[in-house]
């Protein structure tokens, strides 16, 4: 049986296409001293890998010609010359887009199939949940009563942060993208208001459903959502800022007027708070995001959901597929 992988074949121009990956088979890698072989279960697929496509200064270095695309996974331990990981154990792992790779045994953490399924690893109870963790809590701080508005609030993320604003006492108004996925986070997720971006009078009800203005604002998206936020931020409103998917694939800058003037007179009126935040920088953090997440699922207080395809040929049109909004919940590939 082949290393099934996919690689980086060419830089994208704008939008990622299926021309820019190659799939390709090649051996089995042989573990060495103190090493360990892994088969891939689960890769997640994330909107950082489409950084990670471009060849230019990051917080981590580009995908090489040729490499194998990076991403976290869950996978099965089949061979061990490390005494710390015994055969059958499932690992959460960065094997990157194929079905086999071999580790040193550092970075790998064993996971309890009996706790949790160990594709919430790459989800709610992995990245994307300390995220939205992170970003809500240690910079939102939200206090009881204040209005908390989160985009592309029906993905991990924003799912995630939502739910912990509303356990904090906030009144929570969710951002997506279809009927759909607003009556999910306002019938499933409790939210307590929900709009679709893609109307054509968006800015219009954000402005009525935020009646008293926007104290924290979880921002992932970017684009025509945060202009139509600006303008309701509140004096001292936070904003938290992981991603700006909205412009992930531009090659230039965006048409239309020039806002950083008004936006930094906003900043200093209004007494804003807008950080970015890696969340590699805030590892410290996952044991008591593992407890607290982790009890709030455990007691129905706090819902997920994932959208999983089949099959790692399957990955490249589901990351493209990403990029434009066509998932539902956290992407997962399931390989093997």
């Amino acid at each position: 049986m082949p290393n099934h992988r996919v690689l980086l074949a060419s830089r994208p121009n704008g939008a990622p296409t299926l021309e820019n990956f190659r799939i390709e088979d090649a051996p089995i890698p042989t573990p060495g001293p103190g090493e360990v072989l892994l088969q891939t279960l689960y890769l997640s697929l994330d909107p950082y890998m489409r950084g990670r496509m471009n060849d230019g200064p990051s917080y981590v270095a580009p995908v090489p010609i040729g490499g194998v695309m990076g991403g976290g996974t869950v996978a099965k331990v089949i061979a061990s010359n490390n005494e710390r990981f015994a055969v059958g154990d499932v690992v959460l792992s960065s094997c990157g887009w194929q079905t086999h790779a071999v580790s040193d045994g550092k970075g790998l953490r064993k996971l309890d199939p009996a706790a949790a399924p160990v594709s919430t690893a790459l989800g709610v109870l992995g990245m994307p949940g300390l995220t939205a963790y992170v970003g809500t809590l240690e910079i939102g701080e939200p206090k009881p009563g204040e209005t908390f508005v989160v985009a592309a609030a029906a993905g991990p993320v924003g799912a995630t942060a939502g739910q912990i604003a509303k356990l904090k006492g906030c009144r929570v108004v969710g951002i997506a993208g279809g009927a759909e996925k607003c009556a999910y986070l306002r019938e499933e997720l409790g939210f307590d208001a929900a709009l679709d971006h893609r109307a054509a009078d968006f800015p219009a009800q954000l402005k009525a459903a935020c009646p008293e203005g926007v104290d924290i604002y979880f921002e992932n998206v970017g684009g025509p959502v945060l202009h139509a936020v600006w303008p309701l931020l509140n004096n001292f409103a936070r904003v938290p800022v992981c991603g700006m998917i909205a412009n992930i694939n531009l090659t230039e800058s965006p048409a239309g007027p020039d806002r950083s003037v008004r936006m930094i007179r906003d900043i200093i009126i209004k007494r804003l708070t807008l950080r970015g935040f890696i969340i590699s920088d805030h590892m410290s953090q996952t044991r008591d995001f593992a407890r607290d997440v982790g009890g709030w699922i455990a007691e129905g207080r706090l819902r997920y959901k994932e959208d999983i395809v089949a099959g790692l040929d399957a990955a490249p049109e589901a990351f493209i597929g990403l990029l434009q909004g066509r998932n539902f919940g956290k992407l997962i590939v399931q390989v093997s």
